[in-house]
């Protein structure tokens, strides 16, 4: 099955910070705080020591214009805060289908830079999704209240690799029906 590719993206309004398109001049901070080994061991795709040019090749791929993911970078300088506070991103599973993730940098954890970004993100639903899943690592219990918070209902458990990690993760899944 083909996935249907994406076109535009929005920025997105999201209380103090926006959500919006990610472009080369993030690339540095992005590098900075991805590259956080504590923000590294909460995802399954970020590996640590982040390689030269991973980064690069992110923003390359999360631009193309036959992407099937799209990704949001957490910009608060409109309040005068960061630039980059983290990325957040709807990938495309099924027709109908996607897949929230999202890493927040360690200086803005325990903010509610999560909670407000998933909230603004569900609530616009940019990619007319009927069904939003998202997976958490079972030893992040925070990142479970933050999707739980938004509507999110548990399914089940499973298991991830975490290429920081360089291990299988036991994950909890959850979705959310929007229609």
């Amino acid at each position: 099955m083909k996935l249907e590719t994406i076109d535009t993206q929005p920025t997105i309004a999201a209380g103090r910070f926006d959500l919006r398109p990610p472009r080369a001049s993030d690339a540095g901070l992005l590098a900075h705080y991805a590259g956080d080994e504590r923000v590294a061991r909460n995802t399954s795709s970020i590996p640590h020591p982040l390689p030269p040019g991973t980064v690069e090749a992110f923003l390359a791929r999360v631009t193309a214009p036959d992407r099937t993911e799209t990704v949001w970078v957490i910009d608060g300088s409109r309040d005068g805060g960061s630039e980059v506070m983290g990325a957040i991103g709807m990938k495309r599973v099924d027709e109908g289908q996607c897949e929230i993730g999202y890493w927040v940098a360690h200086a803005f954890w325990n903010t509610g830079v999560a909670s407000e970004a998933v909230g603004a993100l569900v609530a616009a639903n940019p990619c007319q999704c009927r069904t939003i899943f998202a997976s958490v690592f079972q030893d992040n219990p925070v990142s479970a209240r933050v999707v739980t918070n938004h509507g999110f209902s548990y399914l089940g458990d499973a298991e991830t690799f975490s290429v920081a990690r360089n291990a299988k993760v036991r994950t909890w899944t959850y979705s959310r029906k929007m229609d």
